[in-house]
């Protein structure tokens, strides 16, 4: 595995998954889906992530959760913290068949969204990867100051550091729109 965060980690699992060659069994399902349940039961989502949903909701804004996840371990993190209200859907590789692109393009078409149009947050090369697969924007979470420096190489639509500042930057791109189109 190359890097030593988890989120590098787990799209090193995700990238064997698509390369195994063969489905995967119910034992090694079941040993992956325990693994995540015990890796979202340890996490805590920012303090920003609320007030910053909740603003883009009063937006009439969608916010939409693609994850590679299972969906057992997503429930658990969106219903341990109260945060299943603030999207209007979640795909998982359960429902979506598959990872990294698949819950993506899963939600773009049961939304009938068109890719330019939508925003997707990563902190990862390979999660700017899959939005340019997606054919989607990527916004780099700037997590880390060194490895987002090394991760706007890679052309992202846009950074943020907080998800505070997600509803400003949507009111900026939507106001460029707005004066391009007039």
């Amino acid at each position: 595995m190359r890097g030593a965060s988890g989120s590098q980690a787990y799209w090193d699992l995700l990238g064997l998954l698509e390369t195994v060659g063969r489905p995967t069994t119910s034992e090694e399902r079941a040993g992956i889906e325990e693994y995540e349940i015990r890796a979202v039961t340890r996490a805590r989502p920012y303090e920003d992530v609320v007030p910053a949903l909740s603003e883009l909701n009063d937006l009439g804004i969608s916010s939409l959760v693609a994850s590679s996840l299972s969906t057992a371990a997503v429930d658990r993190f969106l219903e341990a913290f109260a945060l299943r209200d603030l999207f209007g859907d979640v795909a998982t590789r359960d429902t979506a068949d598959g990872v990294k692109t698949a819950p993506l393009v899963k939600l773009l078409k049961a939304h009938a969204f068109a890719p330019d149009g939508v925003l997707f947050l990563t902190d990862t090369a390979e999660g700017l990867e899959t939005a340019r697969q997606a054919g989607v924007n990527a916004i780099l979470m700037m997590n880390d100051p060194d490895e987002a420096m090394k991760l706007t190489a890679q052309n992202p639509a846009g950074g943020i550091v907080s998800l505070h500042e997600l509803p400003d930057f949507v009111r900026l791109v939507a106001a460029g729109l707005a004066r391009s189109q007039a």
